[in-house]
């Protein structure tokens, strides 16, 4: 848990060689959590940026009461969810079937599916989609944390994550890849 005392220890110092480290041991999993949630290369850094400046601002109160890579990924998710929030992001509110969401895996018919085709399709998602999706899916979080993260209902998130798995069935199944576009 604590396999990296002695670099969180140096750079809570100010030593630069221990921060380059912890960024070198950390930075290409909190990037993609980022990609993955803003959708763009270019946010993704930023957000990544900002995340490691609040990471070497906060070490002092970091306690080891959790692996370090837990904490700085809370803080790249933090970061990405602020992100997204200065955009304003739009959520479409649930107006009908609020009670009922499926929580079966998107059944996609036996063929030649790979982890880049998946990757792109989530981020051909709708931003909303992709969003809570992420957030669901890949991080753990549930409905009641996204919607108080995000500023939506747990209704809200549910619907989206719905749509989203429903969205995705349908990308994976296209023929064509006609969602997506070049930047992936």
């Amino acid at each position: 848990m604590n396999q990296h005392y002695d670099i969180v220890e140096a750079c809570k110092s100010g030593n630069r060689k221990a921060q380059f480290e912890l960024y070198r041991l950390y930075s290409k999993a909190m990037y993609n959590i980022c990609y993955r949630m803003l959708g763009t290369a270019e946010n993704a850094e930023d957000a990544l940026q900002n995340a490691f400046v609040d990471v070497y601002t906060k070490l002092d109160t970091f306690r080891f009461e959790s692996a370090v890579g837990a904490w700085i990924k809370r803080i790249v998710i933090n970061t990405c969810i602020n992100a997204i929030k200065k955009r304003r992001l739009d959520f479409a509110e649930l107006t009908d079937n609020a009670g009922h969401v499926a929580d079966e895996t998107p059944s996609v018919s036996e063929g030649n599916l790979d982890v880049a085709k998946i990757q792109k399709a989530i981020l051909a998602l709708p931003e909303g989609y992709r969003v809570v999706f992420s957030l669901y899916a890949m991080e753990g979080y549930d409905h009641e944390e996204i919607g108080a993260v995000l500023g939506i209902t747990e209704a809200t998130s549910k619907s989206q994550y719905s749509r989203a798995k429903a969205k995705l069935r349908d990308i994976l199944q296209s023929p064509k890849e006609v969602f997506f576009n070049d930047e992936c």
